[in-house]
């Protein structure tokens, strides 16, 4: 993709609903599609737009009607006409594909579209109409062409947005930076039930296990002002982590497994993949098999970079208990089909950049000072032989770069072929991504009094951090500057933000530095 020009620096808001009486005058609903035999309700957009999954000539355009959205809903229980358009100019003056789609109630209403015949490399705009009511406008844009060498991308990497523990504030300062494409690897919500000390409070009365449950729960992070906006900007690609379900689960086995019965459990896990589709901008393949979903997948910028988004919770044996545990051979993160789809991306890739999106951090968290290890096993250090194999391999890759989350904290680390060997061959870079808002502001000064010991025993670690923020990204072909932008509060609706700290990811130079 091109550098963003000045013009495409002019950002949208989620609220920008009203077009004008230029727009509104254009009869772009088709007439089979203006009637309904049950009446529409009124503010049925309450829950904005969004785009994903952007290819070279497509992408997926989201809404849902909701004229209710923390109850339910609030649509009748019938099938509801939705038309849509996308344009190649902010006007819709010179609209490039439009059509009409079904909201079922069968999916929460949620209309998921799939556009193809689009250019390359391009922005474009969309909206909906549903009756005589208009959908906020949404800004997206295409991937470059398959054969592209050149150009740049720029990437924001979001994770771990808690609404209990702050507002979503880095998301304005992500918007005025007005990346290509936003990567979001993981939590989106949290499943927790509501507190009464809270920054804000989760609707509801307790955790969520039903299907309408996890729509409110989604419903009421989507209503969220700079979120909406976000996601009314620039393409997003998302994968889930463990709060989109139950926190740590793997397989189908809960935190729990005492309080949640097998049965129990995977019927909430086909719950919350229902809803998570219905609330996402991902394509039908995604679309829930009872307690299955497919999110892992592949998606390509040029021959600048290739994403490899992995799923890292639905093939994973159960967490580890111990070091020896953690040590076991049989032990998977990815299973053995995800795995080899992993390795043949990365051997036949024509890209430049080899981007895998984990949801969880790669490089090793050696959490005790001194001799000895003492690992976070919930990430790929508790499957260590998988890791290691892997890290091995990327010393055939060219330029694998790891994006991740979950932590709360950003960890900006060398890869490295074995971490008992502080020499061991540096194969890569990773970039754990702090959080939007989850473990609210926290006290500076007590991370660094916890954290600052371990680095002599995590070598590998180039910068640590605590602030509340997002990375952004911007890849060309001879390398990769990546800015951890923070933001100095979420715990009010408005922050400051600014850049922690620049970093540099060389071409075939394997490792990252601070600049």
């Amino acid at each position: 993709m091109t550098a963003p020009s000045p013009d495409r620096r002019r950002f949208l808001t989620a609220g920008a609903a009203v077009l004008g009486a230029a727009a509104s005058a254009q009869l772009w609903l088709p007439g089979t599609a203006r009637a309904a035999d049950t009446p529409l309700p009124d503010g049925v957009f309450t829950l904005g737009v969004a785009s994903g999954d952007p290819l070279p000539d497509g992408i997926v355009l989201w809404t849902r009607l909701a004229p209710d959205p923390l109850n339910g809903g609030g649509m009748p229980d019938a099938v509801f006409p939705v038309a849509w358009e996308i344009a190649e100019d902010e006007r819709f003056r010179r609209v490039a594909r439009r059509g009409t789609a079904e909201a079922r109630p069968e999916l929460g209403h949620s209309v998921h579209v799939d556009v193809r015949g689009l250019r390359p490399d391009r922005p474009y705009w969309y909206r909906f109409r549903a009756g005589d009511q208009l959908s906020p406008t949404g800004r997206t844009r295409t991937a470059p062409h398959p054969r592209r060498r050149g150009g740049s991308l720029r990437v924001a990497l979001a994770s771990c947005q808690n609404w209990q523990h702050g507002y979503f504030t880095p998301y304005a300062d992500m918007l005025a930076q007005d990346p290509d494409v936003v990567l979001f690897v993981g939590d989106y919500i949290y499943e927790s039930g509501p507190s009464a000390t809270a920054v804000r409070r989760h609707e509801g009365k307790g955790e969520p296990y039903t299907l309408v449950q996890y729509r409110n729960r989604y419903a009421q992070y989507r209503t969220d002002p700079d979120l909406a906006a976000m996601h009314a900007s620039a393409p997003w690609v998302v994968t889930f982590d463990d709060h989109e379900v139950d926190n740590d689960w793997a397989a189908e086995i809960p935190q729990d497994p005492d309080k949640q019965p097998h049965d129990k459990f995977t019927a909430r896990m086909t719950a919350a993949f229902q809803a998570y589709y219905e609330h996402m901008p991902v394509r039908a393949s995604a679309i829930p098999t009872g307690p299955h979903i497919q999110m892992y997948r592949r998606l390509e910028f040029g021959r600048l970079a290739r994403l490899n988004v992995l799923d890292t919770r639905q093939y994973r044996s159960d967490q580890a208990t111990s070091q020896e545990g953690a040590e076991a051979p049989s032990r998977t993160m990815l299973g053995a089909e995800q795995k080899q789809w992993l390795l043949d991306g990365l051997y036949d890739s024509p890209a430049r950049w080899n981007l895998i999106a984990s949801q969880i951090m790669m490089a090793e968290t050696d959490l005790l000072p001194g001799d000895g290890k003492l690992w976070y096993y919930d990430a790929w250090d508790g499957y260590q032989v998988e890791r290691n194999a892997l890290l091995e391999e990327f010393a055939e890759i060219r330029n694998p770069v790891v994006l991740s989350g979950d932590r709360h904290l950003t960890m900006i680390s060398d890869l490295r072929t074995d971490y008992a060997d502080p020499d061991s061959d540096v194969v890569g870079a990773e970039f754990v991504g702090t959080s939007i808002s989850s473990s609210g502001d926290q006290d500076q000064d007590a991370f660094h009094k916890q954290w600052d010991p371990l680095m002599a025993d995590n070598p590998h670690w180039k910068f640590i951090d605590a602030h509340r923020g997002y990375h952004l990204f911007d890849i060309r072909r001879d390398g990769i500057d990546a800015r951890v932008r923070a933001v100095d509060t979420v715990l009010k609706p408005q922050a400051s933000a600014r850049t922690l700290v620049t970093l540099r990811v060389e071409s075939d130079e394997p490792g990252v530095r601070i600049v």
